[in-house]
Order: C-alpha cells, then sequence, then structure tokens
C-alpha cells in the first residue's frame, strides 16, 4: 500500500484547517469593527487616522 494519499490529505489539512480559521477570524473582527463603528463614531476616525500613518 502506498504511503502518497495519506501524506497529501495530511499536507491538505495542514493547508485547509488554518485557513478556513484565518477567514473566519477576519469576519469576525470585521463585524465586530462595524459594529464598534455603529456605537462609537469616535473609533471610526482612530481606525482611518491608523490606516493613514
Amino acid at each position: 500500500m502506498n504511503p502518497l494519499p495519506f501524506i497529501v490529505a495530511s499536507y491538505a489539512i495542514a493547508i485547509i484547517v488554518p485557513a478556513t480559521l484565518a477567514i473566519a477570524a477576519l469576519t469576525r473582527m470585521r463585524r465586530a469593527e462595524r459594529r464598534l463603528r455603529a456605537i462609537d463614531p469616535r473609533a471610526a476616525r482612530r481606525a482611518r487616522a491608523g490606516r493613514h500613518k
């Protein structure tokens, strides 16, 4: 039996799982920033000022 499929599967899992977690974290962070801007307009000004540095 050739171990190649198991090796390929392990590499695929090692790439897919962290990528999925990173995408989920980015979407949660953007959603939280949007909610914060809705609650506190000062946060929007700080965010804009931080991007232009």
